[in-house]
C-alpha cells in the first residue's frame, strides 16, 4: 500500500548537492521514444555500440556508442580508435540544443550560457550491467555534464570530488528523468551501482537501461 500511495503523488525535483540537480520526467513518453529511436540509429555501424576495454585488460559492463568525439579510456579521438576505426558519428545541433535547455531548467539559465555540448556518450545497461565510481575529467571545458535515462530505472550513486567513498548520494533514475551536475559538483565521482531489470515502461519498447551523457569537449 505504500508503494501505491507514494506514486499518487509527482516526484519532486530535487538538489543532490551544490550544482547537481535530479528532475524527474523531464522527458515526457514522446521525447523517450523518438531520443530512443535515434539511439537505435546511432548503436548501428559502423562507428556503433561496443564494448569499452579498460587499460588493465578488463571490460565495462555497460556497451557504448559516441557522437562527436570518441571517447576511450582516458582520451578522446575523432574515430573509434579502440573499435572498428571509422569516423565518430557527427553530434547533431538538436542534441546540443537539449543539453543547453536540460541545463537552464535544472540550473538555471546562467549555468546553459556559452555551453556548446559537442560530445554524446551513449551507454546501454542489460540487468546485470554497473558502472564503477569515476569522474567525468576528460574534457577541457567545466559546462555542466547533462544525463538523460531511458528504460530501466536505476541506482544512480553520487558522491563528493575528493574520493570514490562516502559520502556520496544513491538517486532513483527512472526513464524520463534528467540528472546535471555542474559548478562545484563538476568532477564529483559518481557511478550506478545496480539496474532493475523490467522496469521500462512497457510503452517504450526498450528492454534494459540507455543513458545519454552530453558533455562540452573545450577542445
Amino acid at each position: 500500500m505504500e508503494d501505491v500511495e507514494a506514486e499518487l503523488f509527482p516526484r519532486q525535483r530535487a538538489q543532490i548537492a551544490p550544482g547537481a540537480a535530479h528532475v524527474p520526467d523531464w522527458l515526457d513518453p514522446d521525447a523517450q521514444r523518438e531520443l530512443l529511436a535515434a539511439c537505435r540509429e546511432w548503436a548501428r555501424p559502423p562507428a556503433g555500440l561496443r564494448t569499452v576495454r579498460t587499460p588493465g585488460g578488463g571490460t565495462m559492463t555497460a556497451r557504448q556508442v559516441c557522437l562527436g568525439w570518441h571517447w576511450y579510456p582516458y582520451a578522446y579521438a575523432r574515430t573509434v580508435v579502440d573499435g572498428d576505426g571509422t569516423p565518430v558519428k557527427p553530434f547533431p545541433s538538436w542534441l546540443g540544443d537539449l543539453g543547453r535547455r536540460a541545463v537552464a531548467d535544472a540550473l538555471g539559465p546562467e549555468a546553459a550560457a556559452g555551453a556548446a555540448y559537442d560530445i554524446a556518450l551513449i551507454n546501454f545497461y542489460d540487468g546485470d550491467a554497473r558502472m564503477g565510481m569515476h569522474r567525468d575529467g576528460d574534457e577541457r571545458s567545466d559546462a555542466p555534464v547533462v544525463s538523460l535515462s531511458l528504460g530501466d530505472t536505476c541506482v544512480f550513486r553520487f558522491g563528493n570530488t575528493e574520493t570514490r567513498a562516502r559520502p556520496y548520494t544513491d538517486v532513483e533514475l527512472r526513464g524520463g528523468d534528467l540528472f546535471v551536475f555542474g559548478g562545484p559538483s563538476r568532477l564529483a565521482y559518481h557511478g550506478v551501482p545496480r539496474v532493475h531489470p523490467g522496469t521500462a515502461p512497457p510503452a517504450l519498447g526498450l528492454t534494459g537501461r540507455l543513458n545519454i551523457t552530453l558533455r562540452v569537449s573545450g577542445f
